[in-house]
């Protein structure tokens, strides 16, 4: 019999918390040397080549030690809006100002802001995509989410006019989707995300873009960012989320912001007021060199380099084991690779991810990007084939786990 859990409802873990949890009854940690984190969505946060020097002591002054502004301290928040203007919008007649930043601890937690203050209507969510969708949809119930399948069979990637079609046949108010793709890789750039704003413009659609891997991205335009094909920065309906969680490499840090048109970021604010109150002050001010233009950029040029290489070595050394790829990452620092092709059971991605864990090697099975708020839908996943893989890890780790899992698949 469950435990009684009094006035409590049964909270699941999600996806990729689920499979750090199952590798820690096999005695993992996270300074255990002898395991392969391969599953985690966590980059390197040690020195790069060429990077600026990691942050290594903080100051807390008096003032820190009270409570800070719901949406964040106005100097962050300029210095946010200022990075944006300066990599983003130099030719741009609409720049944003820090009343367009909201400051949040956390990337899940300036999402879970902009989901709970959703209003009545229908929201479009994508899959495969960011397991913690499932929950912030899930619990935050007010709107309705819809359904919109990205099928491997295209690329894991949708027709802009398909798209649209979807909006007008679903009366869709906003949609969520994260841009480069947990865990696809799939990257929209260009006038192909241009296309995307124009339509979010000229629907009246609310575009929710959670842009934490826009660095991670692996063709001639880094980082991408809608923030480049917005019009105007009050008027249209373009929400976008970032931190330092993945892009700068700060993931302890839980320091994540929300640009949008200052209506929405002040209505983020009260939504704040009773979610969490707001971040710690220290840490923002910290935060403020970390953000400055010419130390981000330097910062986004040692990553793509040191990612780069790990990204070519994880396609090619998947590949060569078999694995399949319905599109190779363009972003992230992911590989969501099918095994379908292998022997039983590791054809099949929950199985897979079992006996790697018996060599000491955490991935994540395809599934649980199948986002899936109230498990409406019922019947097989699409993606049970599948299995995401980091790459996130020290260069000699993510070696070293790759040689375990080509062991385990050869037999």
């Amino acid at each position: 019999m469950d435990e009684d859990l009094f006035a409590f409802r049964r909270v699941p873990y999600m996806g990729v918390i689920y499979v750090v949890a199952e590798a820690a009854k096999l005695g993992y940690h996270g300074e255990h040397a002898d395991w392969c984190n391969l599953g985690q969505g966590m980059p390197e946060v040690g020195p790069l080549p060429g990077a600026p020097g990691r942050v290594s002591r903080v100051d807390i002054a008096p003032n820190d030690h009270a409570y800070g502004p719901v949406n964040g301290l106005p100097e962050l928040r300029a210095a946010v809006a200022q990075l944006y203007n300066s990599t983003f919008r130099s030719t741009a007649e609409s720049w944003y100002a820090p009343e367009n930043v909201a400051i949040v601890a956390g990337g899940r937690l300036a999402l879970s802001r902009a989901i709970a203050a959703l209003g009545p209507g229908n929201v479009g969510y994508f899959t495969p995509d960011y397991t913690a969708y499932e929950d912030m949809l899930s619990n935050f119930d007010l709107a309705t989410p819809v359904h919109i399948e990205l099928r491997a069979d295209q690329g894991f990637s949708i027709p802009l006019d398909t798209l649209e079609a979807r909006v007008r046949e679903h009366h869709l108010r906003s949609l969520l989707i994260s841009n480069p793709c947990n865990p696809t890789g799939v990257t929209l750039r260009g006038e192909e995300l241009a296309g995307w704003v124009g339509l979010a413009r000229g629907r009246g659609v609310t575009l929710l873009l959670d842009e934490f891997y826009s660095h991670y991205a692996w063709g001639d335009e880094a980082p991408v960012s809608a923030a480049r094909w917005v019009e105007d920065v009050n008027t249209d309906p373009v929400v976008l989320f970032d931190g330092l969680t993945k892009n700068y490499r700060y993931p302890g840090w839980r320091v994540g912001w929300v640009l949008g048109p200052r209506s929405v970021i002040e209505n983020l604010s009260c939504a704040g007021s009773f979610l969490d109150g707001g971040g710690p002050r220290w840490v923002q001010r910290a935060a403020l060199e970390i953000v400055e233009p010419s130390q981000a950029a330097q910062e986004t040029g040692a990553m793509r380099s040191a990612f780069r290489t790990k990204r070519d070595l994880l396609v090619g050394r998947l590949k060569g084991m078999g694995l399949t790829f319905a599109r190779e990452p363009e972003g992230t620092f992911y590989g969501f690779a099918s095994v379908a092709g292998l022997r039983p059971p590791l054809n099949d991605g929950f199985a897979f991810f079992r006996e790697a864990l018996q060599r000491k090697v955490i991935t994540v099975p395809g599934v649980f990007f199948d986002v899936n708020p109230g498990k409406r839908r019922t019947g097989p996943s699409p993606l049970a084939p599948y299995v995401r893989f980091s790459f996130g890890a020290p260069y000699g780790v993510v070696e070293r786990g790759l040689d375990r899992l080509e062991e385990m698949i050869r037999g």
